[in-house]
């Protein structure tokens, strides 16, 4: 009899390879009774390329322990984003993240990712291959990829419009 230790089942989530990108790492401070305590804020980016991205931020004493809660963080905020044949969105969107607006309009096949800051990290790690965005009203890393995310999240497909409308899909186009 073998006791060794047996490998556990791993599930879809596990198998999927997730990327991740830091946005932005900051050094912040907090004063306390003995001075400044000094911790870092890691902004981070998770996205497997197939249709899923999150926004995480995570805050410890040490960067790579700040990135590391970042991307845990990033995980649980997951969000699914439908696309098109041509790896573009179905439809114009605007998203707010704070003081932040992001534009977005679905391009043609071989346009490629035409966006700035965090928000072109937020697309290319969610999988969208053909699209136009512009970002408006602040430059703030975290404030722009949360509005991508919330522009992002709010897609909806025809067919869900459809089923919304209760009319079959051939007759949303007329």
């Amino acid at each position: 009899m073998a006791t060794g230790r047996r490998k556990a089942n791993r599930t879809k989530k596990e198998e999927i390879n997730w990327q991740e990108r830091v946005i932005q790492i900051r050094r912040v401070s907090k004063v306390v009774k003995g001075g400044k305590k000094l911790s870092f804020r890691a902004i981070v980016v998770v996205g497997n390329e197939r249709g899923q991205v999150g926004v995480g931020v995570g805050k410890a004493s040490d960067v790579i322990g700040a990135v590391k809660k970042g991307v845990a963080d990033g995980k649980k905020h997951l969000i699914d984003i439908p696309m098109t044949k041509s790896n573009s969105i179905p439809h114009p969107i605007d998203g707010v993240g704070g003081g932040a607006k992001v534009m977005m309009r679905p391009a043609a096949p071989g346009t490629g990712v035409i966006a700035g800051g965090a928000v072109r990290t937020v697309l290319e790690l969610a999988g969208v291959r053909n699209i136009l965005a512009k970002q408006l009203g602040s430059n703030n890393p975290l404030n722009n990829a949360r509005a991508a995310v919330n522009a992002l999240s709010t897609l909806r497909t025809f067919s869900e419009v459809a089923e919304d409308r209760g009319i079959p899909i051939e007759k949303l186009y007329i």
